[in-house]
């Protein structure tokens, strides 16, 4: 009879030796694996290890190929005396080989099944390399953008980040994580790591706990809810605890109030940084804090595999809690199947006929057109695809290193270029393409201004392609000056004052200061950073071969002054009175140099296609605290061309025993309306969507009236009240 897993795992369980149980805690570099013994000696005594340590280590990250990742596992069976196979992790965020668009543009496409789509291929490319576990969803609630690693967020809005990051579990797992084809997701990084102060990465965060349980919990709990079975802490310290050793998130939250009995591990050497936080005075305490917060296995750093044996024999860790993380780990062995097949199908054929296929750079593309927001167009897109001439000009008109950062083993190369996305698209077209100047930030040489002038004054169209480089978000990528990098804003308005068929094409990791490319540029589109079809994708919306439909998922300020700045802001008591957000009101909550409001607001964005909204209507104007209310909003599209709308219903609570926002997304749904229909969208209003944590952190709703409206932030099409009855 075919043994349970918890009998198997009992008895695997009884045959570890100490050392080995805490082996299995112990993940380290794929590098320590794939190096010579005599290449890894200085390695090794800094980490206060030997060659035969390796053959117990439970985990590793980073190995790059299928024929790694097999060589690897055969050789740790063949070392390991209980034949325990290693788990395989990376970083698989938006794409093992063919690249989608950074999480961040994902969450602008506000569709999580576009979401589910992405990573299931994604999870396909990386199980075909021998991967099991990636480290995302990354669902850290955000509104500062200085931070580098916006990027890797789905945006401001709890909601967004919930939905956007539990269609990602989805996706990746399938119908389970234990069958080639799917990967395991860990959820990362709990908690508030994108509230550092100032947008400065690995800061630290102070923050209440009524903010924290209403903002920035949900995302991770609701990731969890849909099946993730590990987690990450964050680096940071959170009200003066660094949260790998933070028991009220680890213990009291994670483990106590949600139930969680997955894996948690540590990020890349954060037990050994408990030491320079200065809650730690050496390895010893590090690896005993991290361990009685319930970490399971230590990232890269070998305090656990150097210290636990001792703190076992002096009694001050019970073998029993050891006991429990290996169980955790061995269980999530079990469910991704390595017990019976230690490789999971990976192979060198199988990434051939996956990976970077026809079919995957088809979904890439999509993604990428669906994920653009227009920012602006004064009648100039689409292009007309019977021009003639064309100015490519900007640093990006011909770059391929456009797929932005944490990129597994996407490469630039692969990548399609605006310049080759225009020439697969318009075959005929005479393109002169200019760089103009640098995108890099501490370049200011204007030497090609006058060839890109005259490339502009002989061309019909010009696309301007501007940004950031993509390396310049990400982790530890954070920045105080959000302006387009260099001179390419001086760029912009040098070629837009020669061409007004001018269209701006934009390459970036977060929102970015646009003051003054709004004021110049006839038109914006705001690619982000679109993966490996960005080129094809950018061509096609520029030439109306696809109709932008994303919207801003993170506000972009009109300046880095304005930050930390999102739309769901708390009333104050001398609120800014309506009209011209740039005149200053003296004595209200205002500044005197510039609006209160950002340039593009959190759900903005334009369209070819002409949407009005006709009507919205509610069953009933009373909810009962076990009922509901049906929103039915009606919405037409006026114009000869199909398109996209994210429609979108806030709420506000007026009256209650907290300040609450002045505005918050309660629903949104994405549909496809065709050119001249009219369609119908249903929502459903339920009391506990209306719940809130006061200033005591109890969750509850307050009976009275509430405003509702359809629209985006701070722009209502459509209002209504209800009232919810005690």
């Amino acid at each position: 009879m075919k043994q349970t897993k918890k009998e198997f795992i009992k008895e695997l369980l009884a045959k570890l030796t100490l050392r080995e149980k805490i082996g299995q805690m112990t993940q380290l570099n794929g590098r320590y694996f794939c190096e010579t013994e005599a290449e890894l000696t200085g390695p090794f005594e800094k980490l206060g290890i030997s060659a035969k340590d390796l053959a117990m280590i439970g985990s590793v990250l980073y190995l790059s190929s299928a024929e790694e990742a097999i060589a690897v596992q055969s050789k740790h069976l063949e070392d390991d005396p209980n034949h325990i196979p290693m788990l395989i992790m990376m970083d698989v965020i938006h794409g093992y080989r063919t690249i989608f668009p950074i999480p961040l543009a994902m969450g602008a496409s506000f569709d999580p099944d576009l979401m589910e789509q992405c990573s299931q291929m994604a999870a396909k490319e990386a199980s075909a390399s021998g991967v099991h576990v990636t480290f995302t969803p990354m669902v850290d609630y955000v509104r500062d953008a200085r931070w580098g690693r916006v990027m890797e967020t789905m945006g401001e809005d709890t909601l967004l980040n919930s939905r956007m990051g539990a269609a990602q579990v989805k996706g990746f797992q399938g119908d389970g994580y234990g069958r080639p084809g799917s990967l395991a997701t860990c959820v990362k990084h709990f908690a508030a790591y994108g509230g550092a102060e100032a947008g400065r990465d690995y800061n630290m965060v102070e923050i209440s706990e009524r903010l924290l349980r209403e903002y920035y919990l949900p995302a991770y709990k609701a990731c969890l809810d849909a099946g993730a079975p590990m987690l990450m802490p964050s680096f940071n310290s959170m009200n003066g605890v660094p949260s790998t050793a933070n028991s009220f998130l680890m213990n009291q939250v994670l483990r106590g109030e949600w139930g969680f009995d997955g894996v948690v591990i540590s990020d890349y050497w954060a037990i050994k940084e408990l030491i320079s936080q200065g809650v730690a005075k050496d390895n010893r305490e590090a690896a005993l804090k991290a361990m009685k917060c319930g970490c399971d296995v230590e990232m890269a750093s070998t305090y656990y595999l150097n210290e636990l044996e001792k703190l076992v024999r002096d009694g001050v860790v019970s073998e029993a809690e050891i006991d429990r993380s290996v169980e955790r780990i061995l269980s999530l062995k079990w469910d991704c199947g390595l017990f019976e097949d230690p490789y999971q199908g990976a192979s060198s054929e199988k990434e051939v006929e996956c990976q970077l296929t026809k079919e995957n750079r088809a979904i890439a593309e999509t993604a990428a057109e669906k994920c653009a927001v227009l920012l602006k167009n004064d009648g100039v897109l689409p292009f007309s695809k019977q021009v003639k001439k064309i100015a490519l000009i900007g640093p990006f008109a011909e770059s391929r290193s456009i797929i932005g950062n944490w990129r597994a083993n996407g490469k630039d190369e692969e990548a399609v270029s605006v310049a080759d996305g225009v020439r697969n698209l318009l075959p005929g077209a005479e393109i002169a393409v200019v760089q103009g100047c640098s995108a890099e930030l501490d370049q200011f040489d204007e030497g090609e201004f006058p060839a890109a002038i005259d490339a502009a004054k002989n061309a019909d169209v010009v696309i301007l392609c501007v940004g950031e480089q993509q390396d310049y978000s990400g982790e530890g990528k954070s920045r105080v000056d959000l302006k387009l990098p260099g001179v390419q804003e001086k760029l912009c308005e040098a070629v837009c004052a020669v061409n007004p068929n001018t269209a701006v094409l934009l390459f970036n990791g977060r929102p970015l200061v646009l003051t003054g490319l709004h004021k110049c540029a006839p038109a914006i589109l705001e690619m982000w950073f679109p993966g490996t079809e960005g080129g094809n994708a950018a061509a096609k919306l520029l030439f109306g071969d696809a109709n932008p439909c994303g919207v801003i998922p993170m506000s972009f300020p009109k300046s880095v002054g304005q930050c930390p700045i999102y739309y769901n802001h708390p009333s104050t008591g001398r609120p800014k009175k309506a009209g011209d957000d740039d005149v200053f009101q003296p004595f209200h909550s205002n500044y005197i140099d510039c609006g209160n409001l950002p340039l593009y607001p959190f759900g903005y964005g334009l369209s070819y296609s002409s949407f009005r909204y006709e009507s919205m209507e509610l069953d009933t104007h009373e909810l009962t605290k076990d009922g509901q209310i049906k929103v039915t909003v009606k919405i037409a599209n006026q114009s000869d061309r199909d398109g996209e709308k994210a429609v979108q219903l806030y709420f506000h609570d007026p009256v209650a025993s907290s300040v609450r926002p002045v505005q918050s997304l309660l629903d949104f749904k994405k549909v496809l309306i065709p050119a001249g229909k009219t369609a119908k969208v249903e929502f459903t209003i339920t009391e506990p969507q209306l719940r809130y944590y006061d200033a005591d952190c109890s969750y509850h709703s307050d009976p009275g009236d509430f405003d509702l409206f359809v629209g985006y932030a701070d722009h209502p099409e459509l209002k209504d009240s209800f009232r919810l009855l005690d």
